[in-house]
This record gives C-alpha cells, structure tokens and sequence, in this order.
C-alpha cells in the first residue's frame, strides 16, 4: 500500500512551527512533526503525528520523514548554553538533512538568518551559513528563507523590550541605537514556508517585513503604543550588556548575548531586499498592547519545561 502524502514540520508544538502546521491543516495536508518535546502540549489532537528528532539514531530518523513530500525545517538554537550549542545545532541539522536525502523527501524548506556567512566571527550566523550550503550541495530541492527578528504571540524579543519598558527604570540601548531591524510577524513567515512548499525551483529568499526600524526607533515605537514613560537611554554597548546579563540572572534566563549584541549592531537584521511579509509590527503590537510585556518570556524555561504551551511559560 503506498504512504499517503505527508509533510513534516520541525518543532510543531513550538514557535514558528506551529504556524506552518497550522496552515498547512487549513489545506487539509497530512502533517507530521519532529520534535525534542513529545510531551509538550499539543494543540493539535490526533491531526499531527509526533516523532522525536532520533537525531543519535540516524536510520530512526530515516524512517520518520520516508516518503515526506515537503521537510520545513525550523529547527536551531539561539545561543550556546550548558546542555545546548550552535554546534550541535548543526551537526544536528546536517544529519536532518542527511536523512531527508535518504529518505526521498521531495523537497526542503529551511529557515535561515538574514546576512550569514561562514567566516563570520558569530556562530548564530556561521552556522547558518554552514546549513545553508551543505543544502545547496545536497541536490535535495530547497528553498532558504531568511527571516530577520520574528514577531508574534510567542515571540521573545518583542516582548521582552516591552516588558523591560514596562519594568524597568530605563531602558537602555546599545551604543547609538541607528542599527536597522526588519521584523517579519510569524504568520506571514508561515504562509511564505507553505507556499515555497508547493513550488520545485531553488530559491533563498529574504523573509523580512513591511518595516523597518531602528533599534532605538523601535524601542521608542513600543513604548509608545503600550503607554509607559520609561526613559530610553544610550548606553555603552559593555555596560549595557554587563545589565542584562544580571537581569537575566535575576529572572532565571539569559536575557541577551554578547554575540547578540553584536549581531544587532553590525546590522546584520537588515537587507536591501524588497519585503515579503504584509503585517505591520505596529499595527500587531496596537492590537496586543494589553498584553505585551505584561510577563517576561523565558527561552531556558521553553528549554527546561518541555510539558506547558510557550504561551504558557
């Protein structure tokens, strides 16, 4: 009997991945996910089905994505901490993409970075760089997006600038703030992977949005749609790190990277590409003022707890 027709989708019950579950459900697709997280909390039923990652068992991960006619790859890590690296995240994705090969997947659609190159001293951006061209050599068929910041309900960074407006006396911004930032809303990211799903060229595509903001423009944005008066100050780069780094200690996290840091302020968040995605970051965050930095989003809680909904931690 012949396999019917499937998609698999990397961390279904997470940030971006759920949103291209989601929208490949609406066209009645069969999805499959592979996932770290087989207990977290599934908003799915029995519409999706649930396979770990076997990342250590290379032939178990063969047989998950067997047949598949589309892989969406979401799959990375966003900094390097005790029990998770860049460099495992590679050396993970390139035996996903090992196995997507072996197992006749049709098609594979990856989620990038905007700007990477392999001689960058940023792991976040080598590494992609790396992926990127192990899939061009793959001769499996592809299309790279490149997103720069993603924004939605489940997102970290916008909600956390606002939930240190919110919070703190004053918000501090690296340096002279002029370093550029093209935020892409997670819907409109999803809806781009799902399309490229569906064609057969070899494409990279820039997925970035309809604005494009400051740093400090950004922070001024927020501030203003969510109604707070906090100051936003300048500060050295260091010392501004040296701050978050202790207000991450105190909420049990790691509020930003050195590395980070310094990827925002080569402006590497920004392109000259036309853009891609239609949803306003303004008009979104009018629309969830109320709510919006109201609690801090914990990337080592999501890490740690592997049961509750994103939305949830």
């Amino acid at each position: 009997m012949p396999i019917p027709e499937f998609h698999v989708v990397t961390g279904a019950f997470g940030y971006s991945g759920k949103y291209i579950a989601t929208r490949l459900l609406a066209e009645d697709r069969h999805v499959r996910t592979l996932t770290n997280s087989v207990k977290r909390a599934n908003p799915f039923g029995d519409k999706v089905e649930i396979h770990p990652f076997n990342f250590d068992q290379p032939d178990e991960l063969v047989e998950s994505l067997r047949g598949a006619e589309v892989l969406y790859n979401t799959y990375w890590v966003r900094f390097n901490y005790s029990f998770f690296k860049h460099e495992s995240a590679v050396q993970n994705t390139l035996t996903l993409f090992d196995a997507a090969k072996k197992a006749g997947v049709k098609r594979v659609v990856h989620v990038s970075i905007t700007n990477p190159s392999e001689d960058s001293p940023l792991e976040y951006f080598s590494g992609k760089a790396r992926l990127e061209r192990a899939l061009i050599e793959s001769d499996l068929s592809y299309a790279i997006l490149r997103p720069t910041v993603i924004f939605g309900q489940e997102d970290i960074l916008i909600n956390n600038i606002a939930w240190a407006l919110r919070h703190l006396p004053v918000f501090g911004v690296f340096g002279d703030g002029k370093y550029r930032l093209q935020p892409i809303y997670v819907d409109d990211l999803a809806a781009l992977a799902v399309e490229q799903g569906k064609r057969g060229e070899n494409v990279v595509i820039d997925a970035i949005g309809p604005e494009t903001f400051t740093y400090r423009d950004l922070a001024r944005a927020i501030r203003e749609i969510i109604g707070v008066r906090r100051p936003i100050i300048f500060v050295p780069p260091a010392l501004g790190y040296a701050v978050g780094w202790v207000i991450g200690k105190l909420v049990g996290d790691v509020l930003i990277t050195w590395p980070e840091v310094k990827g925002l302020m080569a402006d590497l968040l920004c392109t000259a590409s036309p853009p891609v995605g239609t949803t306003r970051l303004t008009d979104w965050t009018r629309e969830h003022k109320d709510a919006l930095g109201v609690h801090y989003a914990s990337e080592l809680a999501r890490r740690n707890n592997r049961r509750e909904a994103y939305e949830n931690l």
